[in-house]
């Protein structure tokens, strides 16, 4: 039976969109990448090395599973967060993608891909897998025998791995921070890690990537979701939050406001004005001033020590409305979210009350909240969820603080956008492809993932 088949007739490949995935997918039987890998040009292609599903992908559940393990990386945007991966970037992706696809899959005949590849009792390999006899509901009472006794880091990595592998969940940047444990107890060479990272990378562009990720985007969200979500890993649906580390690059400032203050002013081209507002302040001086205080003194014959004045200054205020901001805080976003909040508060007067978080869902969140590291996401990415929060309050100048990969706009939504004045401020590492037809003023801020 046809690769494309056997995933096909898989039994719970329907309640999770399977035949809408593969009528995206061209499945490929070659021997030019080691497991498999997903490549994405304008048809998007499943490469699959048959010879090592025949020797370790042999049943329907395994196939599948390898197939998910490939597709998330796109899913979660890896590819367009790090362009340049090493081989500790996909370790610890990897890590996050296996313990995300068993808490979706908890069946034993499902998790046997992971736990067959990967044997329990070496270290940093039992990261990959789940413990035998696992089940979410005790994942707590179990650990593979590689990461048990006393030796020198022993503690940390178990702890990241209960927390992969139970309802806590355990972030990219947490399992980072076990790498030099790794390094010292041999490190990652001769690990074998599933698909073909290097194939995928070098074989995709970021338009098509991105188109792919946003038709993929569009199933996930039928699909149903893992008992407990993991902190970390981006599926549609999971709100989560969590807290950041605002970090203030000054460098950003100046680009952010002269944006915002375009937006404000309502022009869609040309420099923006400002209006300015005089504050008051009474003071006392020796110099005489002609006030009516002074004019009655002397009259009475006295002389004042003090003369009170009165000083006034003028400040710059944005002229015209303020501007909504609506803040990329997907899953691609993660590692930069730091930097994006102290892009944001330090231009915060010129800003609407309220910052809109987006994912696949627009939460609200005031600067107070913001200075705090608040931030809420389900982890993917939707342009759609912007546009409805847009019409259902009116905005009419908005700017987007994002890396691009939203989803292009169609039809009426499409028509929406090109009547509002928008500007978007990419960070670093960008594709402006969704947003460009619709974007009055574009910046990029020095912020790089």
């Amino acid at each position: 039976m046809h690769l494309k088949e056997t995933l096909f007739h898989c039994l719970p490949a329907g309640r999770y969109a399977m035949a809408g995935l593969l009528r995206l997918l061209d499945v490929v039987e070659t021997d030019t990448v080691p497991s498999a890998a997903v490549e994405c040009h304008a048809q998007p292609r499943l490469l699959i090395n048959p010879a090592f599903v025949s020797r370790h992908a042999s049943t329907p559940e395994k196939l599948m599973m390898l197939v998910m393990h490939e597709v998330h990386h796109v899913l979660l945007g890896h590819t367009r967060r790090l362009p340049s991966q090493t081989g500790a970037d996909n370790f610890v992706f990897d890590c996050v993608i296996n313990a995300l696809l068993c808490r979706m899959f908890p069946q034993p005949e499902y998790t046997a891909l992971f736990r067959d590849f990967y044997p329990e009792d070496r270290f940093p390999a039992c990261l990959l897998r789940p413990p035998e006899n696992w089940h979410p509901e005790h994942a707590s009472e179990l650990l593979p025998s590689g990461l048990q006794g006393a030796w020198q880091g022993a503690a940390a990595a178990r702890e990241i791995y209960l927390a992969l592998y139970s309802g806590l969940g355990a972030s990219y940047e947490e399992v980072r921070r076990l790498l030099p444990v790794v390094e010292v107890l041999g490190g990652l060479e001769g690990l074998p890690l599933l698909g073909d990272h290097a194939h995928s990378v070098n074989g995709s562009t970021t338009a098509s990537e991105s188109a792919f990720a946003g038709a993929v985007g569009a199933l996930v969200r039928h699909w149903p979701t893992p008992p407990d979500p993991l902190r970390g890993q981006s599926l549609e649906g999971l709100l989560r939050t969590s807290h950041l580390l605002v970090e203030r690059h000054p460098g950003n400032r100046q680009r952010l406001r002269r944006l915002i203050r375009k937006l404000a002013d309502g022009r869609r081209q040309g420099s923006s004005t400002r209006h300015r507002q005089s504050s008051g302040l009474t003071v006392d001086t020796p110099v005489p001033v002609l006030n009516r205080r002074a004019v009655v003194s002397r009259s009475l014959g006295l002389t004042p020590l003090l003369y009170q004045d009165d000083l006034f200054r003028e400040r710059a205020l944005p002229a015209g409305d303020r501007v909504h901001l609506y803040l990329d805080v997907s899953g691609s976003m993660e590692a930069i979210k730091g930097a994006i909040y102290g892009a944001v508060l330090d231009c915060e007067r010129w800003l609407a009350p309220q910052v809109h978080l987006f994912s696949t869902e627009v939460v609200e969140a005031t600067p107070k909240q913001l200075r705090r590291g608040y931030c809420a996401s389900t982890g993917g990415t939707d342009i759609s969820c912007v546009i409805e929060h847009m019409k259902k309050n009116r905005v009419r100048r908005a700017l987007l603080l994002t890396d691009g990969y939203v989803g292009q706009p169609q039809g009426a939504e499409a028509e929406f956008l090109h009547g509002v004045l928008l500007g978007v401020a990419y960070t670093e590492c960008h594709d402006p492809t969704d947003l460009a037809p619709f974007a009055d003023h574009e910046i990029a801020l020095s912020i790089r993932a």
